[in-house]
């Protein structure tokens, strides 16, 4: 009996919390706007201010009318997780970590529990003190949506850095008409081999490429999940109408694979990237001479 009694003061706490943020939503969108998080954000105009703070107390009211104070997924913590997403980045943007920036949040607390208690003629009312119970557990809850959203945006920045970088770091080279080359240097890892595949695939087809060199001269140790990289590279390539050569085979690394057993016996390899390419120009005609000579063309 005694739950369902809390039960019912809680959900009415819940919803007078919820017409209560409708009721003031300027009042305390007003005295929001001139909050840390806020004022930092919007620095050109304050009436920029003033309506993300309303987008935000509109929000709330939305949670709280479902009585699901403490449960970030609530369907109006989604209509502004973008925009506190954005708001929270360009926070941390500035130096602030997320506990900081949660910290921000927090401190929109109190101007709004003001206003709260305004609303009971007795603020040690019993009624009174569960609606700022309630309303403190759901800007507990807005507080956890804006530190799950800022390591969320981290996440993803870092996740596009270290997608650069591995673009970066892998480059396809047009060496001639026709022959394309990836200098591998480094670890090559899944998803660095990935980007390895799409890269050189793109390159074939704008290109218009018959020959592909993967030259992993730069490439420290090749063991078994390597050759596979390689290999998987290899036949991608061929699908796509290019022959496709290894470089770059050190002695080491030629004893290495002997010694693992790695089969290579369908790929064509050379010791260096020149003979690779001097390959590649045999085949296509290109008569390749030594010394100053150079190349001449058939």
């Amino acid at each position: 009996m005694q739950v369902s009694e809390h039960d019912a003061v809680s959900e009415l706490a819940a919803r007078q919390v919820g017409e209560f943020l409708q009721l003031r939503q300027e009042q305390i969108a007003q005295r929001w706007a001139d909050a840390a998080l806020f004022r930092t954000v919007f620095t050109v105009s304050r009436d920029e201010a003033v309506e993300a703070c309303k987008a935000v107390v509109e929000a709330l009211s939305e949670v709280a009318a479902t009585g699901r104070l403490d449960d970030v997924t609530a369907p109006g913590f989604q209509t502004v997780r973008e925009q506190l997403g954005r708001m929270a980045a360009s926070r941390a943007r500035t130096g602030l970590n997320p506990s900081e920036v949660a910290n921000e949040v927090a401190d929109l607390r109190r101007p709004a529990v003001t206003l709260l208690q305004g609303e009971f003629p007795d603020s040690a009312d019993r009624q009174a003190q569960e609606c700022v119970l309630a309303f403190t557990l759901l800007m507990g809850t807005l507080r956890l949506v804006v530190m799950e959203t800022t390591l969320s945006q981290g996440e993803e920045l870092i996740e596009r850095q270290r997608q650069q970088l591995l673009e970066v770091a892998t480059p396809v080279i047009k060496l001639w008409e026709g022959t394309v080359a990836v200098p591998l240097i480094g670890t090559l890892d899944s998803a660095r081999s990935q980007v390895v595949m799409e890269s050189l695939l793109d390159a074939i087809v704008a290109e218009r490429a018959r020959f592909a060199i993967l030259d992993i001269t730069g490439v420290p140790t090749v063991d078994s999940l390597v050759a596979q990289h390689l290999m998987k590279t290899v036949a991608a390539a061929r699908l796509m109408g290019a022959e496709c050569i290894v470089s770059g085979i050190r002695p080491a690394i030629a004893q290495t694979i002997v010694h693992l057993g790695i089969d290579l016996g369908t790929v064509l390899t050379r010791s260096s990237l020149a003979d690779a390419l001097a390959y590649t120009l045999r085949q296509q005609g290109i008569q390749v001479a030594s010394g100053t000579a150079g190349v001449s063309l058939p």
